[in-house]
């Protein structure tokens, strides 16, 4: 069996592709976050006032800090399938680790390592999570052979 993911592009591709889809998730979330903040944080006659104000104000933002989550952990990801030349969780988990990591490298070394930590272990969850559902899928699909009825001739 093979050890490359064919279903996927390759890691520039994938890169740019899992950036875009981080993005776009973010500012789907963001806009109805935001609008329903927006909208509530507004007096009676102006909730959609505000709404579309609070929209344009932070969607755009909550989307490219996705955008922004999303393409590191690809490129990490990409990095470390090219370094351990495996694909398995433990790819999505050190680069979950390494993002964590690098997005809070202003916090200083403490902070690195806290984020750092708290990014593998939720990666850990989610990988975990699905693997879990995996192995309860593949039960539940395993081919059971049909029952087949004896077939010796009766006696004359």
């Amino acid at each position: 069996m093979s050890r490359h993911d064919h279903n996927r592009d390759p890691c520039p591709w994938v890169i740019l592709n899992d950036f875009g889809g981080a993005f776009a998730m973010g500012a789907v979330g963001g806009t109805i976050w935001h609008g329903i903040k927006g909208a509530r944080n507004s007096p009676r006659g102006d909730k959609l006032l505000g709404s579309i104000s609070a929209i344009k104000a932070r969607a755009p933002v909550v989307g490219g800090n996705f955008g922004v989550w999303g393409g590191l952990f690809s490129t990490f990801e990409c990095g470390v399938k090219g370094y351990r030349q495996k694909e398995d969780p433990y790819n999505a988990i050190i680069s979950g680790f390494l993002t964590g990591g690098t997005l809070a490298v202003r916090t200083g070394p403490r902070g690195m390592l806290a984020s750092a930590i708290g990014c593998g272990i939720l990666l850990g969850v989610i990988e975990g999570a699905g693997v879990l559902v995996g192995r309860l899928m593949a039960d539940n699909n395993k081919p059971i052979a049909p029952v087949i009825p004896d077939q010796t001739p009766a006696p004359a």
